[in-house]
């Protein structure tokens, strides 16, 4: 899985930072990087560098391998807080996302069961 960080021009992409975000991503999305193909990561200080709460915006983007992207954003008033909320979103939309297509194919819908013979 590719990890891709792009940051505005309000915040400097330091390397530290880039091995920051990628290390966290990488933790967070391990168990969907086989289905994974990139995650792009946008950061961007909406307030142009003034200091104003919850002004740092981080954008994550999966590309899933022959899927639609998917999308997951989190403002926070730091660069961390802002990719730390991002990913528990992504993770929540890729286990929903994932769960579905798994469960799709061959599984039987709700009330489709037949109650035990007594």
């Amino acid at each position: 899985m590719q990890v891709l960080v792009n940051t505005d021009s309000n915040i400097e992409a330091t390397d530290d930072l880039v091995r920051e975000v990628e290390a966290s991503v990488d933790t967070v999305l391990a168990r969907f990087e086989p289905r994974l193909t990139r995650i792009e990561v946008h950061l961007k200080d909406e307030s142009a560098g003034r200091t104003t709460p919850d002004d740092i915006s981080c954008t994550l983007e999966a590309r899933p391998a022959g899927g639609n992207p998917l999308a997951a954003t989190d403002n926070a008033s730091t660069v961390t807080g802002a990719v730390t909320g991002a990913l528990h979103k992504l993770a929540s939309v890729l286990d929903s996302t994932f769960g579905r297509l798994d469960n799709h194919k061959g599984a039987s819908a709700m009330g489709d069961e037949q109650p035990p013979m007594v």
